[in-house]
């Protein structure tokens, strides 16, 4: 699979342009369905890219739009067919969240709230696997593995020598103060933590105690933004039996100004980075 081909991304940006062909012909998701005896869900999951779309869909959906350009059915079957190819986090085999995964992969920046763990991105390996296994008591050894190699591989944007994503990480002081593993492993996390905020594309911020109550306190969340003017922001939040994607204009904004709520009220990075230091000392105390 060409590097340049997300199949999430491709999913996300076709579903994009049938709802936008759909709007066009002023017709509602329950009438496209009802014309190609389909259920209205359906035609909802296609253009929101969480479903697999063939290039059979892309062309009785172009017929029922009466899309007469050819070279914009030729473009949009072309999509539906890379969309249906496999990022490198298929060969890990079903992931539950791997429709982030795909996002993330060609994000160009993000945005990170977290109110009790260190973000997935800036964990080092024997953190990542205490917090899965004390997360996931009922998981296998062989599942464990298999998420921390997945993390690891996903740090590799934050490395990338051409395009590395830029990552911006607002968190709790309670991330900094719950012991993952042994102290030496939160220890060396926090360490690692002070060290990757000196990279110029990365930004990390502490949320002490003493602000009180904040906007973050409704939960942690990640905003995900692109290159690709055709590619709309999304806020995404994490849960245990599924996750949900907000992509609409509203919703974002109203994520982004919390967002920007928090970096006010945290410490600067200079600061954070010396948070960080002081607590990797005292749990090495």
């Amino acid at each position: 699979m060409p590097s340049n081909v997300n199949p999430t991304v491709r999913r996300r940006r076709l579903g994009q342009e049938l709802r936008r062909l759909r709007e066009v012909r002023g017709m509602t998701a329950e009438e496209v369905a009802e014309r190609l005896l389909v259920s209205q869900s359906k035609i909802s999951r296609l253009e929101n890219g969480r479903r697999s779309i063939s290039q059979r869909d892309v062309r009785d959906l172009c017929g029922v739009y009466e899309v007469e350009d050819h070279r914009v059915v030729d473009s949009l079957m072309q999509m539906a067919k890379d969309s249906r190819q496999q990022g490198w986090w298929h060969a890990f085999g079903d992931i539950p969240y791997s429709v982030y995964i795909g996002l993330e992969t060609d994000a160009a920046s993000l945005r990170v709230y977290e109110s009790l763990i260190v973000p997935g991105l800036l964990q080092t390996r024997e953190y990542a696997q205490a917090a899965i296994e004390g997360m996931w008591p009922e998981a296998t050894p062989t599942e464990i593995d298999k998420r921390i190699q997945i993390r690891i591989k996903r740090q590799d944007r934050l490395t990338d020598p051409v395009e590395p994503l830029r990552f911006w990480a607002v968190i709790d002081e309670a991330v900094l103060r719950r012991v993952v593993g042994s102290r030496q492993v939160m220890a060396d996390q926090l360490r690692h933590l002070a060290e990757l905020s000196r990279l110029p594309h990365v930004t990390l911020q502490v949320l002490p105690y003493a602000v009180g109550a904040h906007p973050g306190m409704y939960g942690s969340y990640t905003i995900l933004e692109f290159q690709e003017d055709l590619d709309a922001s999304v806020v995404y939040l994490e849960g245990i039996t599924s996750d949900l994607y907000l992509e609409k204009a509203p919703d974002v904004q109203s994520y982004a100004v919390m967002y920007e709520h928090l970096r006010a009220k945290a410490l600067s990075a200079e600061q954070s980075r010396g948070f960080i230091l002081q607590a990797a000392e005292n749990c090495e105390a």
